[in-house]
């Protein structure tokens, strides 16, 4: 198969935002990808220049096809087939900058209550 026509789910486990083919035909029948906010078929054929946005956990990247590749290469090369927007390099930084502060104001405890730590609860919040 040439390089001038590359369906966008291998196109996207070319450059590695999916470590699966079929984890990438299922994100983008899904509708996790978008061309010009519109969802898309896995079958559609990616072109130069070509904005998607690829929506991964928490992460929204909007991207700019650059190269096209069918085949999946080393990371290096994986990241010289698109380049990100400034915007959405923003946005990503300022999301996660948020989602740590939040993890910030609810700790986790790294162990479970003693005894002693359950009664002061219990004598805190009133119930037993």
């Amino acid at each position: 198969m040439p390089d001038d026509k590359v369906r966008i789910d291998k196109w996207l486990w070319a450059a590695r935002f999916y470590k699966t083919r079929a984890l990438a035909s299922t994100a983008v029948n899904g509708g996790k990808v978008h061309l010009d906010g519109q969802r898309i078929k896995a079958s559609r054929t990616v072109k130069l220049n070509d904005v998607y946005e690829v929506h991964r956990g928490f992460e929204r990247l909007q991207i700019v096809v650059e190269q096209l590749a069918s085949h999946r290469g080393s990371a290096s090369v994986a990241q010289t087939l698109y380049t990100e927007t400034e915007k959405s390099i923003a946005i990503r930084e300022k999301e996660a900058e948020q989602r740590k502060l939040s993890r910030l104001q609810h700790p986790v405890m790294d162990h479970r209550p003693t005894k002693k730590e359950r009664r002061k609860m219990r004598d805190f919040t009133g119930k037993g």
